[in-house]
């Protein structure tokens, strides 16, 4: 078998991805070929919004409009990338989704693999379910990506399967808001699907990812995510994967419809700016410039535990069992290059809280 999987948002659902494809196509042919966004947080690319071919050295073609993420690619400072990485550690190919021309340069490259490839199946998987959204959700954050995506996958000349990985993993869309937008679950993720992306887990950023991989360990409770302090139920549905309907998905979504022809990601961000009321690249940008702001923190071992105890008093206060590692990262105050010696730091320190991917926030001080 030949597998397409279209990585919804990019980031964690390129890894997601990867774990869908050994769950439910195990011993059939060689792994999929994921296209995905090269579309990282602030935290791994401090330049704002997605990257496209031109940002890396040492793409492979794969068609003339399709470029894959070898292991020896690298980004052009100073963009930052997880993906040759993820190429590097994962067997899979990485293919690059160039939104530069909107959701009709998208369903441009689409056409051009499924011709290439002929694959016997093509999934588009989003984590968390924002893909489902109307695009007035007082809690969307990120449509713009998984409405592109939708809006291309809506218009090749083949079958396309929607999946929801984890429901309201993401902190946009309550998981109970979901229930009506989705089908029944297609599968169950255990910790045997984790396995072989946890190497991965200890250093991908993603959040979203990271809660679906904790839940199908048996994590459960509240987790606090995001700079915005987010919290997240981790839930015996988390591990889930369900199965919606595309072109249901396509009429409900406000955005994904007006994004149908566009052939600039400048008409894209304008279109979420109308519907939605803000682009989340905006939000980058803002945020961004902030970063460059502030002034670099110094990792010293015995401050940062005590300003992690004060978090976490805080934070139990509020009910949260679980956090990210980005949280503690951006609410301590550290640079996203800070992070993993952050994370190592304070496993070394406490082993006994890291509930892998996350961190556990223990019940008494």
């Amino acid at each position: 078998m030949t597998r397409l999987i279209v990585a919804a948002g990019g980031g964690g659902d390129a890894v997601a991805a990867a774990v869908l494809d050994a769950a439910l196509y195990r011993g059939s042919g060689e792994p999929a070929v994921i296209l995905t966004y090269a579309w990282d947080r602030l935290l791994i690319d401090p330049v704002p919004g997605p990257r496209g071919p031109d940002n890396f050295t040492g793409l492979t073609p794969l068609t003339q409009t399709v470029w894959t993420v070898p292991a020896s690619a690298e980004p052009i400072a100073p963009a930052g990338s997880t993906l040759p990485r993820l190429a590097s550690e994962l067997p899979h190919t990485f293919a690059l989704i160039d939104p530069r021309h909107g959701a009709a340069g998208i369903k441009r490259q689409l056409n051009a693999l499924i011709s290439h490839l002929n694959p016997d199946s093509i999934d588009l998987l989003d984590v968390g379910g924002d893909i489902l959204a109307r695009g007035d959700e007082p809690t969307l954050r990120s449509p713009l990506a998984d409405a592109l995506t939708l809006a291309a996958c809506s218009q090749v000349a083949a079958a396309v399967r929607l999946l929801i990985a984890g429901p309201g993993l993401d902190g946009e869309i309550p998981a109970e808001d979901l229930t009506a937008r989705m089908g029944q679950a297609v599968l169950t993720l255990t910790v045997d699907h984790i396995e072989p992306i946890s190497a991965v887990l200890e250093w991908h950023p993603s959040e979203a990812t990271g809660m679906l991989a904790a839940a199908a360990r048996g994590a459960r409770g509240l987790c606090e995510v995001r700079d915005a302090g987010l919290p997240v139920p981790l839930t015996d549905q988390s591990p889930l994967i369900h199965e919606a309907d595309l072109h249901q998905a396509l009429r409900r979504n406000e955005l994904a419809r007006a994004l149908l022809a566009t052939e600039t990601l400048g008409q894209a961000e304008q279109h979420s700016r109308e519907i939605c009321g803000y682009s989340e690249i905006d939000y980058e940008r803002n945020k961004a410039n902030w970063l460059d702001s502030q002034p670099h923190r110094k990792l010293d071992p015995t401050h940062t535990l005590h300003r992690l105890d004060e978090f976490e008093a805080e934070a139990r206060r509020r009910g949260i069992t679980h956090t990210t590692f980005r949280r503690i990262t951006e609410t301590l105050g550290f640079s996203g290059n800070q992070r993993q010696a952050l994370r190592e730091l304070l496993i070394s320190h406490r082993p006994s809280q890291y509930e892998a991917p996350l961190w556990h926030i223990s019940r008494e001080a």
